[in-house]
């Protein structure tokens, strides 16, 4: 990938005694260097991608350390590589979004936790829930359970993380669980500051082998009859031992406060929100001293008994806030109360949502509402004001006036005009059903396309048309990006479409990377080569993507007998192939490869290549796209046809025409889909394209005055 992370990779080399400041994720990275860990992998995902971005650029350095990095094709390969630690005393992490990726590993992780870890073992998980999510909005907190994996949400404050990060290794050694750190969103973007330690290289790493392989140990294989032995292990040893080394090492907090007789247990990922709608309730100041006490669950799973006993003994009454749903915290708080003859009253999903984000207004409805009940003592009514007048400016808010605003593709995205050229085709050939997936290619979901009629899993899309396929009277079309059809698609989909001899139509579109998560390189991404070559014909401005062949070389391979490549931007040529697909004779597996680099890569390559010339004197043409509007009609199709963020519309000059025109702001990249549309639609011929030259030569300069004066004469004089 383009992006550099120099500067956060010094920041993974101070020693001990500096001190480190950044954001949450970066400082998970550093403290997992900390804890002596031999490998690392992972998949990208939001919003832990920035683990195994700066580790894969990091990789010089942390071979010094010893330290093996890998970037794994999926969240499955990435869980199998904790296997180096069933038999052998050597710390290994991965990494990927929840719960997705989870869904994706829980073969491997259920394989691996069934027989028990020698060496501390820890999953990284972008907990990708609430407000700012893109994924289906579960828990990893079931995973954990179900496995007997120990879940690790810890408060989102650096030196509480990076501590959180080094007790999860010693207590996955200590008990042999697999543990599991869940990062929410804020979590990982939480800026801050702690004390740095020395790295430590790993006992065993790729300067220090392993000299012999471990003894045949057939009870590390998660394989009858000693999975029988496991079960019994993970509730008489495992449990038992990290509920024992949390409530040693108070890895679970609890912060004292006056209204001693009640209390709040809080999932650690949510103290900060809670500690902010205290202070709107009145029961804590800005610096973060609460009145109510609170006991904070940096470790969810499992629960410490005896811990959660000695906060809500001569309690009257606790407040469990819990995000999501099922209530596994709060049934499990509820049972060990119970189990130690405790009876004070438990509060959760009584008082708070039973599902969704618990944002701070959400904890303050539900502190009101505890404190109604228990606090009779504490003046609510600054709060109850507080959450009236954000109700009130609600209201105002004429909802008529705000159109929606749906995301959309980037500015000169070369997948956009691929779904013009499908909007076009479907003209022709009839409405056809889209099995969608995961990927850039899905906000065409949204306006002015509403592709997509299924979306259910990463690389998936082909494998979920083989129901529907076979029902429907015209031909489906599968949708992928190249990053899902390496991460499952190849053999979810190609492989089982070409053993059944499917009737189907596949899209993969190859941008060359695997953009949606922050353009990380895969196998069929542009060499290094290939970029340095561009640079020096001065074409940084082309796609790439034809540079790398291994998609359509898998394919062959794999046998596809209809294959072809259109470039994406060829939107006349893409909708005359999108039709053939859907309508020919041939009745196997047709393959279209829309091929056109990501925009986005393109443009990190551009613009330090353009700033470099400029600061030269050497000549730059840039390419712009306009709309004439004494040609354009105002009836706004190609905006309809294409939904690029730069194709917009302004006042019509023309005061005779009410319609506004449609116009090209200074956004544009100049990818042509707008002129390519108006092309493969018939539209109105108000595109034009411009070429910007600086630091244009002598001749150029004359060439351009020349033809202003020629143009000056012909132009008709406007009389005042």
């Amino acid at each position: 990938m383009e992006v550099q992370f120099t500067e956060q990779i010094k920041q993974l080399q101070l020693g001990a005694g500096q001190a480190f400041h950044g954001e949450g994720i970066l400082a998970i990275t550093k403290a997992l260097l900390q804890s002596g860990v031999a490998y690392i992998g992972g998949y990208q995902g939001a919003p832990v991608s920035h683990l195994l971005d700066v580790m894969v650029q990091a990789k010089p350095y942390v071979d010094t350390l010893g330290v093996h990095v890998e970037a794994c094709s999926n969240e499955a390969s990435a869980a199998a590589m904790l296997g180096a630690s069933l038999h052998y005393p050597v710390r290994g992490c991965v990494t990927w979004k929840s719960i997705v990726g989870t869904n994706v590993a829980a073969d491997a992780l259920s394989n691996l936790a069934s027989p028990g870890v020698t060496g501390g073992t820890l999953i990284v998980v972008g907990e990708d829930t609430g407000e700012g999510a893109s994924v289906i909005q579960e828990r990893t907190h079931a995973f954990a359970m179900k496995s007997t994996m120990a879940l690790f949400d810890p408060r989102p404050d650096l030196p509480t993380m990076v501590n959180c990060v080094q007790h999860a290794f010693a207590l996955s050694e200590a008990s042999h669980m697999p543990a599991m750190l869940g990062l929410r969103i804020r979590a990982c973007h939480v800026r801050g500051s702690f004390e740095a330690q020395d790295n430590v290289a790993p006992r065993h790493g790729t300067h220090a082998w392993i000299d012999e392989p471990a003894p045949f140990d057939y009870g590390k294989l998660a394989h009858p009859p000693v999975t029988f032995r496991h079960e019994k292990l993970k509730v008489e040893q495992r449990i038992p031992a990290a509920q024992a080394y949390i409530e040693q090492h108070g890895l679970n907090e609890t912060f004292e406060g006056e209204l001693a007789d009640v209390g709040l247990i809080v999932q650690g990922g949510l103290y900060n929100a809670l500690q902010r709608a205290l202070q709107t309730v009145g029961l804590a100041d800005a610096f973060g001293d609460s009145r109510v006490p609170i006991h904070v669950l940096n470790v969810v799973y499992p629960l410490a008994p005896k811990s959660i006993g000695a906060f809500a003994a001569g309690k009257r009454a606790v407040l469990v806030l819990e995000e999501g749903t099922p209530e596994f915290i709060e049934k499990d708080v509820i049972q060990a109360l119970r189990r130690q003859d405790l009876n004070t009253a438990v509060h959760g999903k009584d008082l708070m949502p039973p599902a969704g984000e618990y944002n701070v207004e959400t904890l303050v409805q539900g502190l009101i509402a505890f404190g109604e009940r228990h606090l009779p003592q504490v003046d609510l009514a600054a709060a109850k004001a507080w959450l009236a007048a954000n109700a009130e400016r609600r209201a105002d808010v004429p909802v008529a006036s705000l159109p929606p605003r749906p995301p959309g593709f980037c500015v000169g995205c070369p997948e956009r005009p691929v779904f013009s050229a499908l909007k076009l085709a479907q003209q022709e050939v009839g409405r056809v059903h889209v099995a969608a997936d995961i990927g850039c290619h899905a906000l065409a979901t949204f306006e002015p396309f509403h592709s997509g009629h299924s979306i259910l899993g990463y690389g998936m899309s082909l494998a979920s048309r083989a129901g529907v396929g076979p029902l429907m009277a015209q031909r489906t079309l599968a949708i992928m990006g190249d990053g899902g059809f390496w991460h499952n698609g190849l053999l979810t989909g190609v492989q089982a479409a070409l053993f059944n001899g499917d009737d189907a139509v596949l899209m993969i579109m190859k941008n060359g990377y695997t953009s949606a998560t922050g353009t990380q390189d895969i196998i069929s991404t542009p060499d290094d080569e290939a970029k340095a070559e561009a640079e020096r014909n001065a074409a940084v401005h082309q796609s790439l993507a034809h540079k790398n062949q291994t998609i359509e070389q898998t394919l062959k391979g794999m046998g596809v007998p209809w294959l072809r490549t259109v470039h994406t931007y060829e939107v006349d040529a893409m909708r005359r192939t999108v039709e053939e697909a859907l309508t020919t004779d041939f009745a196997g597996l047709k393959v279209i490869v829309a091929e056109g680099e990501c925009q986005l890569e393109r443009q990190r390559r551009l613009k330090p290549f353009v700033a470099g010339r400029l600061k030269r004197g050497e000549r730059v043409e840039r390419v712009k796209y306009g709309v004439d509007e004494d040609v354009c009609t105002g009836d706004h199709a190609c905006i309809r046809l294409s939904g690029c963020p730069t194709l917009t519309v302004k006042d019509n000059p023309d005061p005779l025409r009410v319609d506004p025109v449609a116009t090209v702001i200074d956004g544009c990249v100049g990818c042509g889909l707008c002129g390519a549309n108006a092309h493969a639609a018939t539209l109105c011929p108000s595109f034009y394209r411009a070429e910007v030259v600086k630091n244009a030569g002598g001749w150029e300069r004359f060439v351009a005055r020349w033809r202003e004066t020629v143009t000056s004469w012909l132009r008709p004089e406007v009389v005042a």
